[in-house]
């Protein structure tokens, strides 16, 4: 049998158990010397119902109160009887698991959560030294090496590793939180190189600020390579000659509800009638595509939402044509306005002003390929394939995505991605994971949200729901929890909860965790850059950790304002490019 990790001394006592609910225990501490050993975030070992357990608990307070009593008589016979203060010392700790000596035929089992609650008057004991070293070896020993993400290592104990399991950690849907300069990006670069070296892994990152381009680029500094592909969804400047890494979404990929919630004014009296009259066209123009590529079985069950290429341009006609339409009166050769006259001219002028602007030129004037029928196929295959020529991790830029859009092209990207997911053979399918940088942009909380971002929220609240059975994930980043939807939230089961200063974003975090580890939150304003605490599925022991830093550095790292102003003259003629750059909305090539 392998050699005992816990083993402790009588002198390695700390106290006995004095009071006990279903979650904490409070401990006094015998030997008043010990306490200043123990700091919040300690482990506590207390003594189970036999020899060969013991229940785990996390420090979450000390208290010490001075009572007056007889103190303790000495040698000197004139301080007998004396009264006066005499210190108390409490611990309160929360239980987190059981630690077992032997269970079955198996030794040195940890597990989450406790099977008894400890009696009253059972020893306690510090875990510290070598028993601390061994103990945090258990965390990760069940862990598959194939399974094993290494995120940093332990603050209580520097020299073990933190590891969480890799599956659970992307099955469950997880969550990056931090204020801004906490250390999210770094995170994020962390947890996408971590996974770069597997065989073929599948993360999509909607980068919002293009930060993340040194992970495909590299870094020639420190000569590290890049591990992933680049993509930007398409600029103004990228309409007449766009490259290999552009992505267009073209309108026909848009549903009907995400189209109108860009065009349709719902104030507007005729709201219901450019409603019907689009979707009738819409419906009209796909099936005329479906009759043109002579596909008679999609013909029979498609519907207004469905993918298929038509052309924009013939849809203003149709509509332009029912605005200015009029027909035969009562009395020969007379004319009154038709049903829909009159009725469509702000919509038409609404998606004729979407249509010129070249901001949207990404959705509203796309290559003449994207009207061929197979062109979608060839778009969707580089983002969900991972193979040797082309990398697991694609960085999607949305920086220059106009912000009156940015939630429901983002939405239609993810729903894309998952509907082509949803409908592959379960047997061929490949997992992959969404990493939703700055999620408070376009995942709002549904009461604040407007039609727009709704139908983006639809979205992402659908695959937060039931992604998992289909082999899709979410990696929600944010530095605003308070103001990222709570429906997307709670169905994370891991985060990794970075410095938070603000009382109603540490308010979130403190209702999405257990009641018994609210208190681990109290610590949140305190954590360095770099650290974070650690929780969920993914591990077995909820802990505040260290994470390593990343190869590659995104470019997300925080001025040095008192320096700079100090030593870096501005220039005139960058400020002169940067107005041209604003004018032509195309950033310079470097």
């Amino acid at each position: 049998m392998s050699q005992q990790a816990l083993r402790f001394s009588e002198a390695e006592k700390i106290g006995r158990v004095s009071a006990v609910d279903t979650s904490r225990i409070l401990i006094d501490v015998e030997d008043h010397h010990q306490i200043t050993r123990v700091g919040i975030g300690n482990l506590i070992a207390v003594r189970g119902a036999t020899e060969s357990e013991f229940l785990i608990g996390i420090t979450e307070r000390l208290t010490r109160t001075l009572r007056d009593e007889f103190l303790p008589e000495s040698s000197d016979a004139d301080s007998a009887g004396e009264f006066g203060p005499r210190p108390e010392d409490i611990l309160r700790v929360v239980l987190v698991g059981s630690y077992r000596t032997v269970e079955g035929n198996e030794a040195n089992r940890f597990k989450r959560g406790a099977d008894t609650f400890p009696q009253i008057d059972r020893e306690c004991y510090l875990i510290d030294g070598g028993n601390l070293q061994r103990f945090m070896g258990l965390l990760a020993a069940d862990v598959d090496e194939s399974e094993r993400l290494r995120l940093g290592h332990f603050v209580i104990d520097p020299n073990a590793v933190a590891i969480a399991n890799g599956d659970k950690f992307f099955q469950r849907h997880a969550s990056i939180l931090g204020s801004t300069g906490s250390g999210k990006s770094w995170t994020v670069a962390l947890i996408m190189e971590r996974a770069s070296q597997l065989n073929y892994p599948n993360l999509i990152l909607l980068d919002m600020h293009g930060e993340y381009g040194p992970l495909a680029e590299g870094d020639t500094s420190t000569g590290s390579k890049g591990f992933a592909q680049q993509y930007r969804i398409a600029g103004p400047g990228d309409l007449d000659k766009p490259g290999d890494d552009v992505i267009f979404l073209p309108y026909w990929l848009l549903n009907r509800d995400e189209m109108l919630s860009m065009i349709l004014d719902r104030s507007d009296q005729n709201a219901p009638n450019q409603a019907s009259r689009f979707t009738t066209h819409i419906r009209t123009l796909k099936q005329k595509t479906l009759d043109r590529e002579n596909k008679p079985d999609v013909k029979r069950t498609f519907t207004v939402d469905s993918p298929i290429p038509y052309d924009i341009g013939e849809l203003v006609r149709l509509i332009d044509i029912d605005d200015n339409e009029m027909v035969d009166g009562a009395r020969v050769g007379e004319k009154k306005k038709g049903d829909w006259n009159s009725k469509l001219t702000r919509f038409l002028s609404r998606l004729r002003a979407k249509i010129d602007d070249r901001r949207y030129g990404f959705l509203f004037q796309p290559p003449n390929s994207s009207q061929q029928y197979d062109w979608l196929a060839q778009q969707i295959i580089p983002l969900l394939c991972s193979n040797a020529s082309c990398p697991g991790i694609k960085i999607i830029d949305f920086s220059e995505v106009p912000p009156d859009v940015l939630p429901v092209v983002a939405g239609t990207f993810a729903r894309l991605l998952y509907d082509v997911q949803f409908w592959m053979r379960a047997e061929k399918r490949t997992p992959f994971c969404l990493v939703c940088d700055e999620a408070h942009l376009y995942l709002p909380v549904k009461e604040d949200a407007d039609a727009i971002e709704k139908q983006s929220l639809a979205t992402f609240e659908r695959i937060a729901k039931e992604g998992r059975k289909y082999g899709v994930s979410l990696l929600v980043v944010s530095q605003r929890p308070a103001d990222v939807s709570r429906t997307i939230l709670s169905q994370c089961n891991n985060f990794l909860v970075l410095r938070l200063t603000n009382d109603s974003d540490q308010s979130v975090v403190r209702k999405m965790m257990p009641d018994s580890m609210a208190g681990l939150t109290e610590m949140l304003p305190l954590l360095d850059t770099g650290e974070a605490l650690l929780l969920g599925d993914a591990v077995l022991l909820p802990t505040r950790i260290r994470l390593d830093k990343p190869s590659i550095h995104p470019r997300s790292g925080t001025r040095d304002f008192w320096r700079e102003w100090g030593s870096r003259e501005p220039d005139a003629e960058f400020v002169k490019e940067a107005v041209e750059t604003l004018r032509r909305q195309t950033r310079p090539e470097a």
